[in-house]
């Protein structure tokens, strides 16, 4: 993190979770198995979705695209808080903690991107199905999730520019498993003011924004939905939504609760647990609520386990 020529800090110290000693063991294998069954999850859901046809439309192409990023969403965190359960130092530097933030905002505003963009989908697939192919065509999800990865990034960017700009002269303890925006907003010895209305300018923005497509995407979900006379289609149509609207509710809620405040919020252990739920426990639940609800990924997966038995069988002969 670039910082004037006269400030004393130049590396931080993360406090991670406060464990007793003799629990550090039992934390970094809990959290070890989470990241690797997070990774696992995914990656199956990217796979099954590449090499089975009839999941190539636009939910399934921007589930894959919420996958990936969801991927990287934990890598930049998790494994340094892994280590940081075992290891004697918990330095990190500036440059480290800089891109660690940036890739860590990025991400994330990615993801509240990519929810909208579904929850738009499944208003037009719901609302208008005659006219899905048109509206939904294969260009427009194409551009859709480019937008999405493209705009995250970029207002990350300016977060993070303004955040560099302050000036850190100690101390240079972070108490959090990660560096976040309001840790680093409250280590600051300078006039923070600036940085943190830009931050919140741009969490109203990021969230805000799209949890309002999210709501106006819903009610015309429910206002069609309530038209339909088919008790059985009125049964698909709202069994289609509700595992994209449990995972939209726990990730927008945690988010806004963190994030969209005028004032960089005090760090206490609580916080640390609500990040812990969106950084941590949402992406390790995403897949699952996705499967167990959505019949066609469990017929393709269901399929793939299949063949795999059955070209076994035929090499074992």
């Amino acid at each position: 993190m670039e910082v004037s020529n006269h400030s004393t800090v130049k590396e931080f110290i993360l406090l991670g979770f406060p464990v007793a000693p003799h629990l550090k063991i039992l934390f970094f294998a809990i959290l070890l198995i989470a990241y690797l069954l997070v990774l696992t999850e995914n990656i199956i859901v990217i796979l099954t979705v590449w090499t089975n046809h009839k999941l190539h439309c636009p939910l399934y192409f921007f589930l894959s695209n919420l996958s990936f990023s969801e991927i990287w969403y934990v890598t930049v965190t998790v494994p340094k808080t892994v280590l940081g359960f075992v290891s004697v130092t918990k330095q990190i530097s500036f440059m480290g903690c800089r891109t660690q933030l940036y890739f860590f905002l990025s991400l994330g505003h990615t993801e509240c991107l990519l929810l909208a963009v579904m929850a738009y989908d499944r208003c037009v697939a719901i609302c208008k199905p005659f006219h899905c192919s048109t509206i939904m065509r294969h260009t427009v999800c194409v551009c859709l999730a480019v937008g999405s990865w493209w705009t995250g990034f970029l207002i990350s960017g300016c977060k993070v520019f303004f955040i560099s700009r302050l000036t850190y002269c100690g101390p240079d303890i972070i108490n959090h498993f990660f560096c976040d925006v309001s840790p680093l907003l409250n280590l600051a010895c300078m006039d923070m003011e600036s940085a943190a209305y830009t931050d919140f300018v741009a969490a109203l923005f990021i969230l805000l924004i799209p949890l309002s497509i999210v709501i106006l995407s819903y009610t015309y979900i429910i206002f069609t939905v309530l038209h339909i006379s088919s008790v059985r289609r009125c049964r698909k149509a709202f069994s289609t939504c509700a595992s994209h609207l449990i995972v939209v509710i726990v990730f927008y809620a945690t988010s806004i609760f963190i994030y969209v405040r005028p004032k960089p919020l005090p760090v206490h252990d609580t916080n640390k647990i609500v990040s812990a739920l969106y950084t941590v426990v949402v992406p390790l639940f995403n897949p699952i609520i996705y499967c167990l609800r959505n019949q066609e990924i469990k017929d393709a997966l269901q399929k793939i386990l299949r063949n795999r038995d059955f070209l076994q069988k035929r090499h074992q002969d």
